[in-house]
């Protein structure tokens, strides 16, 4: 497992740099996905278990982002998957050249998908395209229905959105009909999968719509 210190952005002018890496990586038929989510709504939980469901049917590769640390990485290398920590210098988002740069640092020879686990909060990353082929947020149950209200700007850039820690509902004041109301609102055309990568629950719909993505952008 390789540590990779970004201490600033690349290249000035993210917008153009991050269609150049989509194009190149549509050409390598390689799917970058950026997770995006609080830090502790279960990104790196869900990862382990999508890698473990899916490690017969495609290769995957992460690249964890965080201001300091290694753990989440080292945890996803235990899985053998092929793995990246990069630190962002205190930076609170991944822009397009960080992970151009953190991408040519990984050994992606086979690898069919590649997830930017973005730094943990609903802010800053909505904010920065990465060159990714599709965008995926995290919402955990124990962070409350009310965010979509708090954060619209995450939910309208986001392709998915993961409800996770579902096994978790019967202790919180959680009302699924009133976060998908809200999620509507912003973003007509996303996805919702309520999961729980404890119990398996809602996971094969989100890893069937994943293995779907994939396929759709390597006929682009």
């Amino acid at each position: 497992m390789k540590i990779i210190e970004l201490h600033k952005s690349i290249t000035e002018s993210n917008d153009r740099d991050a269609e150049k890496l989509r194009n190149r990586l549509r050409k390598q038929g390689l799917l970058l996905v950026n997770l995006m989510s609080s830090a502790g709504s279960g990104k790196t939980t869900m990862l382990s278990r999508t890698i473990t469901d899916l490690k017969d049917r495609v290769r995957i590769a992460v690249m964890e982002a965080d201001i300091d640390a290694s753990v989440d990485a080292e945890r996803i290398a235990a899985l053998g998957a092929v793995s990246i920590q990069v630190h962002t210098d205190g930076m609170c988002h991944m822009d397009a050249g960080m992970t151009e740069e953190g991408l040519n640092n990984m050994d992606l020879e086979g690898i069919d998908i590649a997830f930017l686990e973005n730094i943990g909060n609903l802010i800053c990353p909505a904010e920065y395209d990465t060159g990714a082929g599709c965008n995926v947020m995290i919402l955990s149950v124990p962070e409350g229905d009310d965010k979509p209200l708090k954060y619209p700007l995450m939910f309208q850039n986001s392709d998915a959105l993961l409800v996770s820690k579902i096994d978790a509902l019967p202790y919180f004041r959680f009302d699924m009909d009133k976060l998908y109301e809200r999620v509507r609102y912003l973003n007509p055309d996303i996805k919702i999968f309520p999961i729980s990568a404890k119990t398996g629950e809602g996971m094969k719909e989100w890893e069937e719509w994943l293995l779907e993505r994939l396929a759709a952008w390597r006929k682009k």
